[in-house]
């Protein structure tokens, strides 16, 4: 594992509690998951090789290179808690490695007629412009309240986690924090701490958005979706339409202003391999109106899910679409469904 591998990991993996694993086990888990990975890279380059030598025999081939080390999506790194607030992980950054995407071209086997998806962004882009919403003071804190599901992968093979309740505290102070505030599940009550690498807190952004940082992003769709692509982490590798595909997912359901919603979701129309999901459900089996995008290369489906009715955010989810190592098609990577947004004067008081 070279030191590249070591930061992307370190990166990805939520910010320490109080509560810390020791360091042993921790590295423990991370070297587990990292051979998993390496067991996935070998097969994938056994069957890529064997396809190649098929289609071109007697043309001689390059040896000896080591394919490039990709990361799973956080998703699969543990099961979904609520340390999420501090980390990226609840962006669900794509699986890495495979052919790079590029704004404006869609992925070899990603449906390209978007538009039902974008009819429907449209729609639900303007019910969200039309809801009122309170604005949140840079003192106060936003609570969210949901059911979450996740896969753990520690062991090689996804294991699905029971459903579990988890309540939210998010700080809205610009910052930099040291801490971000607080989360509650399974009787615990945590403190989240600034992200691996802030040493000196971690500022409002991408990764701990706030009603006041939401307020100062472009409105126009085109605007906001150059931003995106400019901002959203990156990795070698990682396609970059299904990165801010899942950065744009990891800010639904967050408190912010009505006009900053509507432009998330029309720039969301704009991105390629957007389609509609109709089957599409959280995860407390709530049926609604879904907006999905395969990564084909890895076989995996995310999926956001609207509300019928009045299109507010229902929750999301995403699973295998295709067989792989650790689980087979069909297999739930993370779920969760939003239960309560609500804004509160202190962290831990419930609205």
């Amino acid at each position: 594992m070279n030191d590249g591998d070591r930061e992307e990991i370190a990166r990805l993996l939520p910010a320490p509690a109080d509560q810390d694993l020791p360091r042993e086990q921790h590295l423990r888990h991370k070297e587990l998951l990292m051979h998993r990975i390496d067991q996935d890279i070998a097969r994938d380059t056994a069957l890529e090789t064997g396809r190649e030598t098929g289609r071109e025999a007697g043309r001689e081939r390059a040896t000896g290179t080591r394919p490039a080390r990709r990361l799973l999506r956080p998703a699969l790194l543990a099961p979904a808690t609520a340390l999420t607030l501090a980390a990226a992980l609840a962006a669900g950054v794509a699986l890495n490695g495979g052919a790079r995407e590029h704004s404006g071209t869609s992925a070899p086997g990603v449906a390209t007629d978007m538009r039902p998806a974008a009819a429907l962004l449209g729609r639900i882009s303007d019910a969200a412009g039309g809801r009122s919403t309170p604005r949140v003071r840079d003192d106060q804190f936003v609570y969210t309240r949901e059911k979450t599901q996740g896969a753990d992968l520690t062991s090689g093979k996804a294991v699905l986690d029971p459903l579990r309740e988890r309540e939210s505290w998010s700080a809205q102070e610009p910052g930099p924090l040291r801490r971000l505030g607080l989360v509650r599940e399974n009787g615990e009550t945590l403190p989240v701490n600034a992200q691996l690498g802030d040493s000196d807190g971690t500022p409002a952004g991408l990764g701990r958005p706030t009603y006041s940082w939401f307020g100062t992003l472009p409105t126009d769709p085109d605007k906001l979706l150059t931003y995106l692509y400019a901002h959203t982490p990156f990795a070698e590798g990682r396609g970059r339409d299904q990165a801010v595909f899942e950065q744009i997912g990891s800010l639904l359901g967050g408190m912010m202003p009505p006009a900053t919603a509507a432009a998330l979701y029309q720039a969301a129309a704009k991105i390629p391999g957007v389609t509609a999901a109709p089957q599409a459900h959280d995860a407390i089996g709530r049926r609604g109106l879904g907006i999905a995008r395969d990564d084909t290369r890895y076989g995996v489906r995310t999926e956001w899910v609207f509300d019928k009715e009045d299109y507010s955010f229902l929750g999301s989810r995403s699973y295998l679409i295709k067989d792989r190592s650790y689980g087979k098609a069909g297999m739930l990577l993370s779920s969760e469904a939003e239960l309560e947004i609500a804004v509160v004067d202190k962290a831990g008081e419930r609205p």
